[in-house]
């Protein structure tokens, strides 16, 4: 179990499943209750929204660190793989599946979830839900790969439409 403020330091960029990144602001001690509580203060990013969250409770949430360069690696392989995608589902079936995928706050679920719906968008079109979760995952991806290349979003969206349509 790690200790609380072991594994995020305030000021650094971290990942808050399906949500995105937001900046660890402070690390705060309230009281509820007459008990003494942690929280990390974070601030999201896009949004400017404030969201407080149990230093205890970290893991549990997903709240995880921006992906490195070995896990972007890892994020295109997943885009060349297509093989893996099966559209025989209803697409009902696929937007609950997605749409816990993208609760994990897994990169790699983020990952496939864009792939397949990419698939799936230039084979027979997505549903209205599909493009909404089509947009979030892009939208997720797009924005931790511009903080790990340090590259406008414009660019890594260009760059992530690119690897999806390599075959």
């Amino acid at each position: 179990m790690l200790e609380v403020g072991e594994m995020f330091e305030v000021g650094k960029m971290v990942v808050y499943p399906a949500h995105g990144v937001g900046l660890i602001e402070s690390l705060e001690t309230k009281e509820i209750s007459g008990d003494k509580h942690q929280f990390y203060i974070m601030r999201m990013l896009g949004n400017d929204m404030t969201i407080m969250i149990p230093a205890n409770n970290i893991q549990n949430i997903g709240l995880r660190p921006i992906i490195t360069k070995t896990e972007l690696d890892k994020v295109y392989e997943i885009f060349h793989h297509p093989e893996l995608f099966s559209q025989e589902q209803t697409w009902k079936r696929r937007y609950r599946e997605y749409t816990d995928k993208l609760k994990t706050g897994s990169i790699y679920d983020l990952a496939e979830v864009l792939r397949d719906l990419f698939l799936l968008k230039h084979k027979k079109g997505l549903s209205f839900g599909e493009r909404k979760l089509f947009d979030q995952a892009k939208e997720l991806i797009v924005k931790e790969i511009s903080l790990l290349k340090n590259k406008s979003e414009e660019d890594i969206a260009e760059e992530v439409e690119l690897v999806l349509a390599e075959k």
